[in-house]
């Protein structure tokens, strides 16, 4: 089903020759004024609206108002033959998605109008995700609608509410410390204490200090008593990250809190009762640790009660856009920055990546590109260098991961648009649509280009 399209223009020749150049891609409905375009509005489920700024006596500003009023608004843009930046800038207060000015490039029209669409499909994605994970017990951090993504959130629901503890594995940076907070934050104590170890950050002495604490005098420099981090959380949650990286006596002494849910501060023998759920993390897979005999198979099935395995964004794709949009408008507000879409291109570029740093790299990605930025939208030009193939300029855009030339240099212009065109064709089995997209043309310059090449 082609998505709907309401064309607004008092002038019949305007509206009659924009429905003609759009009807292979829109299902286009037409009016001449407000009355005849409410009536459709009101009556059809009209997903884009485009209408002038005159409607003969009447002002498309009202249209605008009105339109935007309805339950259910279209993306609204508006045209005119007398632009003006304050005129521009008032449509887009009052909530018009974009602005162009006549005359009109048919091209440039029909692909603002996908782009509009798309960022209308993200929004109601990205709302209905946020109504969805709400009703789960506001799982807003857990970003993804992935079959990867949703089996860590009903593991999450499942076990957050029980006393067992859980290993969460993933590589690096992708949300292990965000999982181990909503098991907390849903375990039926979230107003106790999450206190974090980082347990690489420590060396062996220092670290079983840091979890058990000490007495005064109990070793070189122990001017006074410390407690320690499973004193800190009683009635709470202890998260330790890096787990694979203690040494083996602090592993034994793990193992014993764990086992008998007491501890004793370093340089005592006195055992202090806790009431701690332990959470632990790791990069690493810890049956390896355990199978070359660097890590102990007590603690691990101690600490392996329940396993959550995070999965890399490389498989979890389809996630990638969602993520992204959540960051641009995290960055936006906390650079007090209006929020900017990310281009076509940038979004193709950001999804051909293959993200070794996960959900972490693709943070530092947006906010790179929030702060560059000083258009309307977030381009390539934008985004960090290391995104880019090593080959292409940071200020030009690459041909899209899918197609490739041949081999063999072809400096011959015609040659090379017919065999990028044939190779697009061939990647996208013969639909034109798609091959379009992967050219980053509209469809209608690539019909063109088929004649003009006679393919």
């Amino acid at each position: 089903m082609l998505p709907t399209l309401l064309i607004v223009d008092d002038e019949r020749s305007t509206r009659e020759g924009l429905r003609s150049g759009l009807d292979e891609e829109f299902d286009v409905y037409t009016a001449g004024g407000i009355s005849e375009a409410m009536a459709i509005l009101k009556s059809e489920p009209i997903q884009l609206l485009l209408t002038d700024l005159r409607l003969g006596g009447d002002s498309g500003m009202d249209l605008l108002d009105q339109a935007l009023a309805l339950a259910e608004p279209p993306v609204a843009i508006m045209m005119t033959a007398y632009g003006s930046v304050d005129t521009a800038v008032e449509a887009m207060r009052r909530g018009a998605w974009h602005f162009v000015t006549k005359p009109l490039n048919l091209d440039e029209v029909e692909m603002l109008l996908k782009r509009a669409l798309r960022n209308r499909h993200l929004e109601t994605e990205n709302k209905q995700l946020t109504q969805q994970v709400k009703k789960s017990h506001k799982l807003d951090q857990l970003i993804g609608k992935s079959a990867e993504i949703q089996k860590v959130s009903e593991l999450i629901q499942q076990v957050a509410p029980t006393r067992a503890t859980v290993l969460i594995e993933g590589e690096s940076g992708t949300g292990k410390e965000v999982v181990a907070g909503l098991l907390h934050h849903l375990s039926g104590r979230p107003a106790a204490k999450m206190v974090i170890v980082h347990c690489a950050a420590l060396s062996p002495q220092l670290l079983e200090s840091e979890l058990f604490g000490h007495e005064k005098g109990s070793f070189t420099g122990a001017a006074q008593r410390r407690i320690g981090r499973f004193e800190q959380a009683d009635g709470g949650t202890l998260f330790l990250d890096e787990i694979g990286e203690i040494d083996p006596s602090t592993q034994i002494k793990l193992l014993r809190v764990l086992s008998e849910r007491t501890i004793e501060r370093v340089g005592s023998n006195t055992p202090i009762k806790v009431d701690v759920r332990v959470i632990a993390a790791t990069n690493k897979k810890l049956r390896e640790l355990v199978d070359r005999g660097d890590f102990r198979e007590d603690l691990y099935f101690r600490l392996n009660v329940v396993k959550i395995d995070m999965p890399p964004l490389r498989i979890r794709r389809e996630d990638i856009v969602l993520l992204a949009n959540r960051f641009l408008q995290e960055f936006a507000k906390e650079n007090d920055r209006p929020f900017k879409p990310l281009s076509d291109a940038a979004l193709d570029l950001l999804l051909a990546y293959p993200w070794p740093g996960n959900v972490r790299e693709l943070r530092t990605a947006i906010e790179h590109g929030v702060v560059m930025s000083n258009d309307a939208v977030i381009d390539i030009r934008h985004l960090p260098q290391f995104l880019l193939p090593q080959s292409v300029p940071a200020d030009q855009s690459p041909l899209p991961r899918k197609i490739t030339l041949d081999a063999t240099p072809d400096f011959n212009l015609h040659a090379l648009e017919t065999n990028t065109i044939r190779t697009a064709l061939t990647t996208a089995s013969g639909n034109r649509t798609h091959a379009a997209e992967l050219l980053g043309v509209s469809r209608r310059t690539l019909q063109r280009k088929l004649k003009e090449l006679g393919l």
